[in-house]
């Protein structure tokens, strides 16, 4: 599983010549409620099993929580089931709003 920042992800959203990733947000319903990144499909991590049949192996995955520790559980996760190509948002939705979208909503 790679790292990525979310200032190399805006880049990569932004840059429409490269492949776009699914974002995938593991967070509580809640939370996501609260903020998100634009875009992203909301599977809360306990959920991942049961419905990984929804998501294509063969696609880049971003994984995205809070903080960054439970979309590290669930890359590994999707990792261990053959999922090729997943990246984990370091510093999640709070380095998101921190780093790209300050007006972000914060919790």
């Amino acid at each position: 599983m790679q790292q990525i920042s979310p200032l190399e992800l805006a880049d990569w959203l932004a840059d429409k010549s490269r492949g776009q990733p699914v974002l995938l947000d593991v967070r509580e319903p809640w939370e996501y409620e609260l903020c998100h990144v634009a875009e992203s499909i909301h599977l809360p991590m306990q959920q991942v099993p049961s419905r990984l049949a929804e998501l294509d192996p063969d696609r880049d995955v971003v994984v995205i929580c809070h903080h960054g520790m439970r979309s590290m559980q669930v890359g590994l996760f999707l990792e261990h089931s053959g999922f090729s190509a997943i990246y984990n948002l370091v510093g999640g939705v709070e380095g998101w709003a921190r780093d790209v979208e300050p007006n972000m909503n914060r919790y």
